[in-house]
């Protein structure tokens, strides 16, 4: 089996990527994988040490951009197109499996253009505008959550959102909870500026109210230097990383998590019953991240805080609450639980391995 994996830019994009393509690869041994991804630096980060190659397309997005630079990653696109269809003819996959990002739409028209099958995944309850045109090219759309505006329903199945397989492991472990509770508090793979700068903020009002917590904070490159300072300077026990790799173990040592909202977070979270308190990210399109987290919010898994409401003073306040409770934590972590979708990626997996047995391509 050989399959190509198509998308990028952020770990969102990138992790469900990741968990089907080790599925697959788990599932028919000799399977050759390769992500068609972009340039960046976390695309190679992600993906080190996994075995699969990475080969990078040049293109850029189109929504939310100005008019003269979405002319010009207009104008890239055929070329983009071209550039994919090398690459496909150059690796002859059996199937092409496109999970979000600008990168997607090229590679899958080109898929198409050869006749290859195509299977898109859409993790969030608001499909982005590239999932949203892919939707039309793919013989099979995989959703995490109810989607707003649908998919075409004949070819839409609801898998949920593959989880790494390390992931899936490290649920199975039992937490015990450490004396001084501990939060993890998530910006998403390239980091929350506001969000780091809301919880130095709130640890520094609980420490005054003489609350104890310690803290593994994922901050993003721009502000780890600032957030560790400020941490000590407050005197929190505190390990903050621009990434973290090894997502499995810090889920394990959390008691609660302050993060975004991004979908493939949440399907970690509810994998792990882990509770949470989500500040969604209010510039994401079409405010996605607010209906991810109601969605999860509704099932009594997690409260979610908008930004804009927000200042310290209350996140504190949210925080103290939640820690002096542990019966509540006990009932969110509960509830996450029945909200996981553990078996996605095989789901997915069942599906792929039946569209390429289909194909004549």
């Amino acid at each position: 089996m050989r399959l190509i994996v198509a998308g990028g830019g952020t770990g969102g994009h990138l992790f469900p990527g990741i968990a089907v393509a080790t599925a697959l690869r788990n599932r028919v041994p000799g399977t050759q994988v390769r992500f068609i991804g972009t340039s960046r630096l976390l695309d190679q980060q992600t993906l080190a040490g996994l075995g699969f190659e990475l080969s990078a397309l040049e293109c850029g997005g189109v929504k939310g951009l100005g008019p003269i630079t979405k002319m010009r990653n207009l104008l890239q696109l055929p070329q983009a197109v071209l550039k994919a269809r090398r690459m496909l003819r150059e690796f002859q996959p059996d199937l092409i499996f496109g999970v979000g990002g600008y990168v997607t739409g090229p590679v899958l028209l080109a898929g198409k253009s050869l006749g290859i099958p195509i299977a898109i995944h859409e993790q969030n309850s608001v499909p982005g505008l590239a999932n949203r045109l892919a939707g039309s090219l793919a013989d099979r759309v995989f959703i995490s959550l109810p989607c707003q505006p649908e998919f075409d329903p004949k070819k839409t199945v609801q898998t949920g959102n593959p989880v790494r397989k390390e992931i899936l492991a490290a649920a199975q472990k039992e937490h015990v909870p450490a004396q001084v509770p501990t939060l993890l508090v998530l910006g998403g793979s390239q980091g929350a500026h506001r969000l780091n700068m809301l919880m130095l903020e709130a640890m520094e009002i609980l420490v005054g109210e003489h609350k104890e917590a310690q803290l593994i904070h994922q901050s993003g490159q721009a502000d780890a230097m600032s957030v560790r300072e400020g941490y000590a300077r407050i005197g929190i026990k505190a390990e903050v990383s621009a990434f973290v790799r090894d997502m499995a173990h810090v889920y394990g040592q959390a008691d609660l998590v302050i993060s975004r909202a991004g979908a493939t977070t949440l399907a970690e979270l509810a994998v792990m019953g882990l509770p949470a308190l989500l500040i969604p990210f209010p510039y994401a399109a079409d405010d996605h991240q607010t209906k991810n987290g109601k969605y999860y919010e509704n099932g009594g898994g997690c409260k979610v805080l908008p930004e804009a409401e927000l200042t310290g003073e209350i996140l504190a306040g949210e925080i103290s609450q939640y820690l002096q409770n542990f019966e509540e934590l006990h009932n969110m972590s509960a509830n996450m639980k029945t909200m996981a979708m553990p078996e996605a990626a095989n789901r997915i997996v069942d599906e792929c391995l039946r569209l390429a047995a289909r194909s004549d391509h």
